[in-house]
């Protein structure tokens, strides 16, 4: 049976050419990069080069760039690190609903610790609203951590609006752009970004490994305490393979970015022209103009996704929900929640589909065949 992968957006595939550059690196470049012989020097040398194209691709510096074990761990030394550094200023922070687990678990934590945190609510489309952040920034706000653009629906919020905004306030503007980078054109400049996530393994590059993007001015207290790597931010001996491959990955996305696009969003189309054609009812959940390319999210009147889930891996179709299936229970999708209530029959028919640089057309409209009559035997 022919397996079709459309869940890109919780991971990606490695790229031949980064698995080519990482097994170079393996079989080669084995020095600890802290030692000065030439072996560690060469370790070096790979991680410096990384940085430095790591950092032109978001318009950085290149010691503003700090490696870390991928998207979870960027987001938490942000949120702790600042939260610690400059609560001599405030203890309040402002996020959003939507925001993946890895911020607002920590957000959680945080109060725990004693800090006041202010959860932005978001429209049926996915979006803060402007006035409402106005309304909560306050003079003792440290920290406002908005995502770029989301993982389970797509949705890109204001970014630079929000950049504008806090453009004269002491508060640092963290956002967690994991899904969004490799396919939007970001520049921490213009958007007046301070601290910035991301993660290798979403644009084809190896699992474990990210960066967190921390503008100079800004100090973190650290995480990780032991050796003076990265500057004495984060402790410990670096993942020169994978390091080596998240180079290669990012300019691979810096080549391929605009053609990518453009991909995507006719995959999207022919997606969704597949299924009308197909007569299938369905609604799109977030927005098709102003969202991110490869995740399209959409919810199936008289369906179970559960159902759907099993149905379509057995017809080799990989999919994923918001949902978490766990002992035959489902729980609800705390993004669909924020745009549709907790009693929206979205939250238990809703699907995504993400693309990667290998969907073609083909996959995309044998999946939606597949969908149809899945959803045609459920609503039977």
């Amino acid at each position: 049976m022919e397996r079709i992968y459309l869940d890109h957006a919780a991971t990606s595939p490695m790229h031949p050419r980064v698995i080519e550059k990482m097994l170079e690196a393996m079989n080669s470049t084995f020095g600890n990069p802290s030692s000065i012989h030439s072996f560690g020097r060469e370790a070096r040398q790979q991680i410096d080069l990384a940085r430095s194209v790591l950092a032109n691709s978001i318009g950085a510096k290149e010691n503003e760039i700090i490696f870390t074990s991928g998207g979870t761990e960027a987001d938490n030394m942000a949120l702790f690190g600042v939260a610690e550094t400059y609560q001599h200023n405030g203890r309040h922070i402002i996020t959003s609903d939507v925001e993946h687990h890895a911020v607002l678990h920590a957000c959680k934590k945080l109060e725990k610790m004693g800090f006041e945190v202010t959860y932005l609510p978001v429209d049926e489309t996915g979006r803060i609203d402007m006035a409402e952040l106005r309304a909560a920034l306050r003079d003792d706000t440290i920290l406002v951590s908005i995502m770029y653009g989301n993982n389970e629906v797509g949705t890109l919020q204001p970014i630079l609006e929000i950049g504008q905004l806090l453009k004269d306030h002491q508060a640092k503007f963290h956002t967690d752009a994991v899904q969004a980078y490799g396919v939007e054109s970001i520049d921490v400049n213009e958007s007046l970004i301070d601290l910035l996530s991301v993660s290798a393994h979403k644009i084809n590059g190896p699992k474990g490994t990210g960066f967190l993007y921390a503008r100079s001015n800004v100090k973190l207290a650290p995480r990780s305490f032991g050796g003076e790597q990265e500057r004495k931010r984060r402790a410990g001996t670096e993942n020169i393979a994978a390091i080596v491959g998240f180079h290669e990955a990012v300019v691979i996305a810096n080549e391929e970015r605009e053609a990518k696009r453009t991909k995507f969003f006719d995959l999207k189309k022919s997606m969704m022209e597949k299924l009308r054609e197909l007569d299938v009812e369905f609604d799109i959940n977030g927005l098709l103009e102003y969202s991110l390319p490869h995740v399209l999210n959409l919810s199936f009147p008289g369906t179970s996704v559960e159902a759907m889930l099993v149905n379509l891996d057995l017809a080799g179709i990989a999919v994923s929900s918001g949902s978490a299936c766990t002992a035959g229970s489902i729980e609800p999708s705390h993004v669909l929640v924020a745009m549709f209530g907790k009693h929206s029959e979205r939250l238990t028919n809703s699907i995504r589909f993400s693309f990667g640089f290998n969907t073609t057309t083909e996959e995309v409209i044998k999946a939606a065949e597949e969908t149809a009559r899945v959803v045609s035997r459920l609503k039977k």
